[in-house]
């Protein structure tokens, strides 16, 4: 096990971590763009160099392995300017140049690029570079791709082929004139592209976003962790929150879903909590009129019960089925075919989520 230094704190390390892996174990801060755990580690960015004894030149700390004896310096005067200039020349590249014009911007608040800007002070670029005006893709029902607010971080290409395993992000080209292929535009019905929105959940910027993001802003909201109620793996996610009602879902970090979410679960998981149409009470037929009408719970289950019942007494229990709902999690599942077989008995019992 390695032994190294940061800040000059001793620190016993595991074989084959990164200088960035032993500062995070150890609760030291270095600023990241590019990296994102288990999805992207390219180094691109260079705004997480650090200074190590014996090099020349900072190195960026998500790509360089730890070996025994060093010793490793996470801010100096150095150091903090080679990040600004970093920054500087990303920013050079990025839609208006500027991070004053980030209100404009549905990531406002939420983006990584304009928070480490602050942190260092870099507003406005002193490199001049032709700027980019690309048309937006917006055609995808759930994404938006505006390539002009792009840094090439790859961030997105790493979480849809390693991590979702969609394969339907790529860089092209290279350089200065490297971009991100992504699917929204015309064509996006004839791509493998699953509209989970992983990508967009991983931009650091507003380039890749979720289109209901123009509803709120971040500062507005609130989050509650839950677990999806499409199937029975259980993912957990984060519902967003504005003033009492739900505006969005994210993918939270979770045994089973380690922070992914499919379409359902990220697109399909709370509308249905304020839809209009929505039942809030039970409704029992009228025998007179035929119409439904509210009933209370306890004559809604006591009709139920009985009728049920009746039909089982008369025809057996092979007459009924038990079909439950995919939004209901595994315990509620486990005691619905319990009471299906037990109370009904009748095997006939399926789940929407099969198919």
């Amino acid at each position: 096990m390695p032994s190294i230094t940061i800040d000059g704190i001793a620190l016993d390390v595991a074989e084959g971590s990164t200088i960035l892996d032993a500062a995070r174990a150890a609760g030291i801060r270095i600023p990241t763009l590019c990296f994102l755990k288990e999805r992207s580690a390219i180094a691109s960015c260079r705004v997480c160099v650090v200074d190590v004894e014996g090099f020349d030149q900072p190195v960026p700390s998500c790509a360089t392995s730890v070996q025994d004896g060093m010793k490793v310096t996470t801010s100096s005067p150095r150091v903090e300017a080679y990040r600004r200039i970093a920054l500087e020349l990303i920013i050079a590249d990025h839609g208006l140049d500027s991070t004053n014009y980030c209100f404009s911007c549905d990531k406002n608040g939420a983006c990584e690029l304009q928070a480490v800007c602050r942190e260092y002070g870099v507003l406005e670029s002193p490199y001049e570079v032709a700027q980019k005006r690309e048309p937006v893709r917006d055609e995808n029902p759930f994404l938006a791709y505006d390539p002009n607010l792009c840094i090439r971080c790859q961030r997105c290409v790493g979480a849809c082929n390693d991590a979702a395993r969609n394969h339907s992000l790529h860089a092209a080209k290279r350089g200065v004139r490297t971009l991100i292929e992504a699917p929204f535009g015309a064509s996006w019905r004839a791509t493998d592209c699953e509209s989970c929105g992983t990508c967009a959940q991983a931009c650091p910027t507003g380039a890749l976003t979720e289109k209901r993001r123009a509803a709120y802003r971040s500062w507005e909201t609130g989050r509650v962790r839950t677990t999806c109620p499409h199937c029975g793996v259980g993912c957990q996610l984060d519902l967003v929150v504005k003033d009492g009602r739900i505006v969005d879902a994210e993918g939270a970090p979770g045994p089973s879903n380690k922070g992914l979410l499919c379409v359902k679960g990220r697109s399909g998981s709370f509308d249905f909590v304020d839809a209009p149409d929505r039942l809030t009470a039970p409704l029992v037929r009228n025998a007179a009129t035929g119409e439904l009408e509210p009933a209370s719970w306890d004559d809604a289950l006591d009709l139920v019960a009985r009728r049920f019942a009746e039909l089982r007494d008369e025809h057996g229990g092979e007459a009924l089925a038990a079909f439950a709902c995919s939004r209901s999690t595994n315990e509620d599942i486990y005691l619905f075919q319990k009471m299906a077989r037990i109370v009904l008995q009748t095997n006939n019992v399926d789940c929407c989520a099969r198919v």
